[in-house]
């Protein structure tokens, strides 16, 4: 084994014990981490970008087939500037939008505990989000 997969995996590892602590986690075939937080499938992945840095990767998709409306474009743009954990996506596909959270972060080092904090803060945001979307009537924002 690399230095590079030793390094993913170890800190795969501690990702799986820090998400155990608050969610049932599935490893896929790929190596990937999922879970559900709510109503939102979030995935996890360990990706070295640079000798001596390595990061957890977390997608969460917040919502799909959304309407595919300027205005929730814009209440999607506009929560995204309000400092959220992560970067807001959209994407507009055949049956509407959808919306994604992702968050990166160097986590090598850090003990289960944190970790866990870190992780739950932004799937906790994500589900915030996705309940504030699917409030609101279409083509309307809040």
């Amino acid at each position: 084994m690399t230095q590079e997969a030793a390094t993913t995996a170890r800190l795969m590892t501690a990702a799986k014990e820090a998400l155990e602590t608050y969610h049932d986690v599935h490893v896929d075939d790929d190596g990937a981490l999922t879970f559900r937080h709510s109503e939102v499938p979030c995935a996890v992945q360990a990706m070295q970008l640079a000798e001596g840095l390595t990061v957890l990767s977390l997608t969460c998709v917040v919502a799909w087939d959304l309407p595919a409306t300027d205005e929730l474009a814009q209440s999607v743009a506009e929560r995204a500037g309000q400092g959220l954990f992560g970067t807001l996506g959209v994407v507009r596909t055949e049956r509407g939008m959808d919306v994604t959270l992702r968050y990166a972060f160097p986590a090598e080092g850090m003990a289960p505990a944190p970790l866990g904090t870190l992780l739950m803060l932004v799937v906790a945001t994500a589900s915030q989000l996705r309940s504030e979307l699917l409030a609101e009537p279409e083509g309307t924002t809040s």
